[in-house]
């Protein structure tokens, strides 16, 4: 079934075709909410609501673009609100804790495995340091490194899901690992 002719079937009402759509984009755009949200359970519920959003809005679909571009810009929105929220409430609760006295840890990282208990702890405290330092790049620069990082998208894809030019996202991502570099090593001292 082409894109055009699955866009269609699920115009109709197919669930089949869209049953189709999910088991084709589902896994890419879980990766790509989890390399924004860095936690499995969030990435999975921004998926389904990326899928909620095209089974009530594919009507609207221009096919300017391809449909995965389409799909990839709704979980990067999805994801940044799902932060942007997440980071209002994080400010309250610790507003919060700071009256109350809790001290519940705000991020959790899943177990890496069967580890010495000192490698998962030092694995969880890398894997911190660079989720920090990746969240605090500019808002595109974030993108376009998580897009090419953990999804895997070439610079051409990238351009497509952001709305910019080629080279606009080669600078990005090129800035992207420049910061990072920097505030890496800056954070190692």
């Amino acid at each position: 079934m082409t894109e055009q002719e699955l866009i269609r079937a699920i115009n109709k009402g197919d669930q089949h075709a869209f049953q189709l759509l999910i088991s084709k984009y589902q896994d890419q755009i879980f990766r790509v909410s989890l390399g924004f949200l860095h936690n499995k359970e969030d990435a999975e519920e921004i998926a389904q609501d990326v899928f909620i959003e095209v089974y009530h809005s594919i009507h609207k679909f221009r096919e300017e673009s391809k449909l995965a571009t389409w799909l990839y810009r709704i979980a990067v929105n999805k994801s940044l609100n799902f932060l942007r929220k997440k980071k209002k409430h994080s400010i309250l609760k610790s507003i919060d804790s700071f009256f109350i006295n809790s001290d519940k840890p705000e991020f959790e990282i899943e177990d890496v495995s069967q580890r010495h208990p000192l490698e998962i702890m030092e694995y969880r405290e890398d894997a911190q340091r660079l989720y920090t330092v990746i969240n605090s790049l500019p808002k595109n620069q974030r993108i376009a490194f998580t897009l090419n990082k953990y999804e895997d998208l070439a610079y051409k894809e990238i351009a497509e899901v952001m709305g910019l030019s080629l080279s606009g996202v080669e600078s990005l991502i090129y800035r992207a690992k420049i910061n990072l570099q920097k505030k890496l090593v800056s954070n190692k001292t």
